[in-house]
């Protein structure tokens, strides 16, 4: 006979709980959310444009891309993080440039999060190109209903005007 944990949810089902909720988080937002697939792993894919006179007219569009994976570490993070920013940038809309610019936040979500991953997400911006920057994120799901969010709060040289409007994105989509 076969005994089943009766005690709650599965790390896998925290995670894939917190994707469902981070869809209805962007939709809720005024994004567009659609899905895509790396490595077998279903990723929810939201994107918006904001522009503002602050920003002197520059439209920024801002990406979330993000998938539950049994755990997370440095070497994963940064292939997904690679194969996000690749994927923003076929995506975008308009030409990228002074007046266009593309913020990234490609999302790995599990129960198990190596520190190594946890610091790289946390230590810089990555940026491909002049115009499309992303900010890797981490979130560890260790028990239902709780996540441990990790990513680069700082500032950036380029970009460095939607900083703010990035992290206030950031906070809502990965509380």
């Amino acid at each position: 006979m076969t005994q089943q944990q009766a005690n709650g949810a599965s790390p896998v089902d925290a995670a894939s709980t917190y994707l469902e909720g981070l869809g209805e988080r962007l939709r809720a937002d005024g994004c567009q959310v659609t899905a895509a697939t790396w490595r077998d792993h279903g990723v929810v894919v939201g994107g918006r444009s904001d522009r503002k006179v602050r920003w002197f007219g520059t439209k920024t569009e801002l990406f979330v891309l993000a998938a539950a994976v049994p755990e997370i570490d440095s070497a994963s993070l940064a292939e997904f993080t690679e194969w996000a920013m690749d994927r923003a940038k076929n995506i975008r809309s308009g030409l990228p440039g002074a007046r266009n610019a593309a913020m990234v936040l490609p999302a790995l979500v599990s129960s198990t999060v190596h520190p190594s991953a946890a610091q790289w997400a946390a230590a810089d911006a990555r940026l491909l190109g002049t115009s499309l920057i992303g900010r890797p994120v981490t979130v560890e799901t260790a028990a239902p209903g709780t996540a441990r969010v990790a990513m680069y709060r700082g500032g950036v040289v380029w970009g460095g005007m939607f900083t703010g409007h990035v992290l206030e994105k950031a906070a809502l989509y990965f509380p």
